[in-house]
């Protein structure tokens, strides 16, 4: 049924070139936690993220709560989720970190020492650069690297994955849901690679960073990291595009195209070649759900 909606929206158009003009946007990247109230004391005063909406699901035993440092309707955000009883996850090997852009790190990880976080590497410049940068690890284990920057309208900027085949992540993330490849750094002397990958500039909007170590082609994915939501202005025609890439660069589609039962949210869902999880969220439908 949902494969023939597809047929039918896009009967002959070039979906693979709709998709390069289409406007998308990175809604919230979705993972599990341990205690919910200790996450949000910690993201609200040590980061400075603000609680926007909490919802408990009883009947289906979990709560989730959604944060950020702005509204949903134009912020990328993060949306934790407690699982009655799971108090412990799996982070894996994959998956990298967040990233903070603030105007002075320095402070900001002196504010998160001083409230008990744990400094996993102190404020300084990056090597051979002159970036300050600092990570910070979470209750739960998760990796935030704070970036020293101007003023930005996205402080919550990078989420940082890793790849085992760059070059075809790359061309993955391109085609399939529209992505511009912002740079690339090479780093031979630590035998990794990165890409910055995203729809506007890294310093007016969050970015997906991919990192290829060489000579490393698989990754544990554990059960705490889940998925990032991106908007897209025709689920249906996505949809299609994501089928047409993964017979090509491979991944699979998890859900085809279609409404949330009870919600109507249009949505559809797939693993990129490393098994990483996307949902492409009807842009229009999105921001309905937050009315």
């Amino acid at each position: 049924m949902a494969s023939s909606t597809v047929e039918e929206t896009v009967p002959s158009e070039n979906v693979l070139e709709w998709v390069e003009k289409a406007k998308h946007r990175f809604l919230h990247a979705v993972y599990r936690v341990g205690d919910l109230d200790r996450t949000i004391k910690f993201y609200t005063e040590c980061f400075g993220m603000k609680l926007l909406r909490k919802r408990d699901i009883p009947e289906e035993k979990y709560s989730n709560a959604f944060l950020g440092f702005g509204p949903e309707a134009s912020h990328f955000v993060v949306e934790l989720t407690y699982n009655y009883g799971v108090d412990k996850y799996d982070i894996g090997t994959g998956f990298g970190h967040f990233a903070i852009a603030s105007e002075d790190v320095y402070k900001l990880v002196e504010g998160i020492r001083a409230r008990g976080g744990k400094i996993t590497r102190e404020p300084g410049p990056v090597k051979g650069g002159t970036t300050v940068i600092a990570f910070v690890q979470d209750p739960d284990g998760y990796m935030f690297e704070l970036i020293q920057r101007g003023p930005t309208l996205e402080p919550l900027c990078q989420i940082m994955l890793r790849v085992g085949d760059l070059e075809r992540s790359i061309k993955f993330y391109e085609k399939a849901c529209g992505m511009k490849l912002l740079r690339t750094r090479d780093n031979p002397d630590y035998k990794y690679t990165i890409a910055m990958m995203g729809y506007a500039e890294e310093n007016e909007s969050t970015v997906l960073e991919l990192t290829y170590n060489y000579g490393v082609t698989e990754y544990t994915k554990g059960n705490a990291y889940a998925q990032v939501a991106i908007s897209t202005e025709d689920v249906y025609r996505s949809a299609a595009v994501v089928d047409l890439v993964t017979k090509e660069l491979g991944g699979k589609v998890t859900r085809q195209p279609g409404p949330i039962p009870g919600i109507n949210t249009k949505i559809t869902s797939f693993l990129d070649p490393d098994g990483w999880k996307v949902v492409l969220v009807d842009h229009s439908d999105f921001l309905k759900e937050l009315e």
